[in-house]
């Protein structure tokens, strides 16, 4: 029998259930999470941050960068880094979520990067507001979208294609929509971006094009294949499409105690222990309230002072540990009364998993 061609083959990635299949293992070892342990990092060094890489890391040996700009504006051209960097600049803090951030607890999930809960970080950005560029290019009133397209190429389900996103010219043209340089007060890494890249704020990773080399102004709405196809919310294979956007509200909990190396199974020692983590939600909406869950009992936690708008924000609660087998967990509110649902909520793509985060340990007595 002959084997299909996955570079012309546009057949649908059956959902799986069971163990994880070799090409996804494959993604596992190319990309990287947080520990969560990290969690306790205000801004998460850039080494802990999580990444993934859609097509191979470009190799960029130098910043003689140019980025076209053109499309729906007055002055197209190219410009360079050096010149970007002449712009007004600003640093931000940003927590940054992969949109398939928990697929692997999904069932059936679907073929893709397997993450569970690891796929965040916290880190500060720093560059100009894209707006800027525009404003040189003379954006035209036309220009309703603004595509920004990378220079990492590949396959996906058939399409040859270069990454690419695209924002709506409103919000292209906020001052938080940056065109970064630096993370954490250094060059990008070659797998965060170098030497440039977007970082858009309270939206999922994807939408933050690494190795920027073309930004388009459109007079109609972009179509790209990652936009226009793989970044949609569908509840049922095949069905209705919604587009993936702002992140939504989330929290992790750092995991207490000490692991099995193993199974990660974790060991807590009895009497009072502080559980810490982090929450965050999309768009700027600030988190109001963090809830620790044990055994399935809710008590609130303290909220941490914020560390910006579109940053993470850090919690704690005491627990009184009693010996034997405990269930935590910890399920955030954000200010537009949106909180996290207790069970998943299953997406054809395996996008948007926001349900609690649940660590079970075993408390032993002290001797």
């Amino acid at each position: 029998m002959s084997q299909a061609n996955p570079f012309t083959s546009t057949a649908r990635r059956p959902h799986i259930e069971g163990p994880f299949q070799p090409e996804e293992m494959r993604l596992a070892n190319r990309n990287s999470g947080l520990l969560l342990e990290a969690l306790r990092y205000d801004v998460t060094p850039t080494g802990l941050h999580y990444q993934l890489n859609h097509f191979d890391v470009p190799y960029v040996a130098d910043d003689a960068w140019q980025v076209e700009v053109a499309g729906r504006v007055a002055r197209p051209a190219s410009i360079s880094l050096d010149e970007i960097c002449t712009f007004p600049a600003r640093t931000l803090p940003v927590a940054l979520e992969c949109a398939g951030n928990g697929r692997g607890a999904m069932s059936p999930r679907y073929p893709s990067m397997p993450w569970m809960c690891e796929a965040v970080g916290n880190a500060e950005w720093t560059g100009t507001p894209l707006r800027h560029v525009l404003e040189r290019a003379g954006l035209l009133d036309d220009g309703i979208e603004i595509a920004f397209i990378g220079v990492d190429r590949g396959f996906d389900r058939g399409r040859e294609h270069a990454y690419g996103r695209s924002l709506a010219r409103d919000v292209a043209l906020s001052d938080d929509v940056l065109l970064v340089w630096a993370m954490n007060g250094q060059a990008l890494l070659p797998q965060h971006g170098f030497p440039l890249r977007l970082i858009v704020p309270g939206w999922y990773g994807m939408a933050s094009v690494k190795w920027l080399h073309r930004i388009e102004a459109l007079a109609q709405p972009y179509d790209g294949f990652q936009q226009a196809v793989v970044y949609q919310y569908r509840s049922e294979p095949g069905g209705p499409r919604t587009p993936v956007t702002h992140m939504r509200v989330k929290s992790l909990l750092i995991p207490p105690g000490i692991p099995d190396w193993y199974t990660r199974a974790r060991l807590v020692d009895a009497g009072p222990v502080t559980l810490t983590g982090r929450a965050w939600s999309g768009g700027g909406v600030p988190i109001t309230r963090v809830e620790v869950g044990v055994d399935g009992a809710w008590m609130p936690a303290e909220l941490a002072a914020p560390l910006g708008p579109f940053a993470w924000r850090g919690w704690r609660c005491m627990w009184h540990a009693e010996p034997g087998e405990h269930a935590l967990a910890c399920r955030a509110t954000d200010a537009n009364g949106e909180t996290q649902p207790l069970e998943t909520r299953w997406d054809a793509g395996g996008f948007g998993n926001n349900a609690v985060h649940r660590v079970h340990v075993t408390v032993r007595a002290k001797p």
